[in-house]
């Protein structure tokens, strides 16, 4: 099956300056978005790995723009890190000097990074020590990032946490009913009703100073940070596509919302759905042990409140998928996104009785 993939890709990876023989090609990680290979190469004896990607142009379209934002992002964390090569991911231009290549034939695009030696990723934290060495390197990544010269990054997804417009599309969606499924969620739709207020906060201080922008990895779940192999210890951020202009929060938020749950986000008996106190603590933890030296005040105080309002706009996203008639999650049987949505919204519900005892940590 290798060699199959190896013949297939052989015509690509002759695009990028390898310095040696593409002998093996492997499906690698457990990403959805683009498709993903580890390459064997053999440079005068020495065996070498690095990772080539195809990069999905549905989703990304402006593969010059989104290669752009990379670039100025990995540059600047190697820059801070010159004694670490694994500080960040290395990313090796095409034979046309791009940081990417284009088949001339179909479009399609592809990129090579340096393969991370020495560590690996995780799907799911098994212990606090993941969450902590996890936080810890995604507060890192964003505090290597504060002092980023130059013109704010490309929105890579326009509007990706604008959890207002979310809001406004669930509310257009809820009045066309095109599916006649309201009925079927009516306790969902009040629950997202009643949290409207609170959708516009970070946005509304982000738009009137009251929160600095920042460079946002906007996708911090477990497996996207690299861990040593060895001492468990976080190495690096990976999957930069979605890094833009954003708020620490929703890092920050979604790092809660990814970590802290005890049951799997379509799990339908919600007496399994926990939300574990003991996570959050070691996320808090690890994630100011590297970034709250930059963070404002304001930003300290509003990270519990970021876990509800990150782990909310995925209900609601859940949910308006789910009255719209399943057309943007994939699903695998009847009501998926509903059970997703009240995976969600009870999160949300358990974070609110609880936000006394996660304020007191972060203070």
């Amino acid at each position: 099956m290798s060699q199959e993939i190896l013949a297939k890709l052989l015509p690509v990876t002759a695009n990028f300056d390898l310095r040696g023989v593409v002998v093996d090609a492997e499906p690698w990680g457990s990403g959805h978005i683009n498709n993903t290979y580890r390459l064997t190469v053999n440079q005068s004896g020495l065996t070498v790995h690095y990772i080539l990607q195809g990069i999905n142009q549905n989703i990304f379209p402006n593969v010059p723009k989104l290669m752009e934002n990379i670039q100025r992002v990995t540059r600047h964390i190697a820059s801070r890190n010159p004694q670490d090569p694994r500080a960040s991911l290395t990313i090796v231009d095409a034979r046309d000097g791009k940081p990417y290549w284009q088949n001339p034939a179909d479009k399609a695009c592809y990129r090579v990074y340096v393969f991370i030696e020495g560590a690996k990723t995780v799907d799911a934290v098994t212990c606090p020590e993941q969450a902590y060495q996890a936080a810890r390197t995604f507060g890192a990544f964003q505090c290597a990032l504060a002092d980023m010269p130059g013109a704010p990054l490309f929105e890579s997804i326009v509007d990706f946490h604008h959890t207002p417009k979310r809001f406004q599309k669930f509310l257009k969606v809820l009045k066309e009913d095109k599916m006649d499924r309201a009925k079927l969620c009516q306790k969902e739709i009040d629950f997202a009703l009643a949290h409207e207020k609170e959708c516009s906060i970070v946005v509304d201080l982000l738009a009137n100073g009251g929160l600095p922008p920042r460079v946002t990895h906007n996708d911090t779940k477990i497996n996207n940070v690299m861990l040593d192999a060895k001492t468990g210890e976080g190495v690096c951020v990976i999957d930069l596509d979605t890094c833009m202009p954003g708020s620490c929060l929703y890092d920050f938020g979604d790092e809660i919302r990814t970590t802290t749950a005890t049951a799997a986000e379509d799990e339908r008996d919600l007496s399994k759905v926990r939300f574990d106190l003991n996570l959050f603590e070691a996320l808090v933890k690890g994630y100011l042990s590297t970034a709250g030296g930059f963070l404002t005040p304001e930003e300290k105080m509003l990270l519990p409140f970021s876990g509800r309002l990150l782990t909310g706009e995925c209900g609601l996203r859940f949910l308006t998928d789910f009255l719209e008639g399943d057309v943007y999650f994939k699903i695998h049987r009847d009501g998926h996104n509903l059970d997703r949505c009240r995976t969600q919204f009870e999160l949300v519900a358990q974070m609110e009785s609880l936000e006394n005892e996660m304020n007191k940590f972060v203070k």
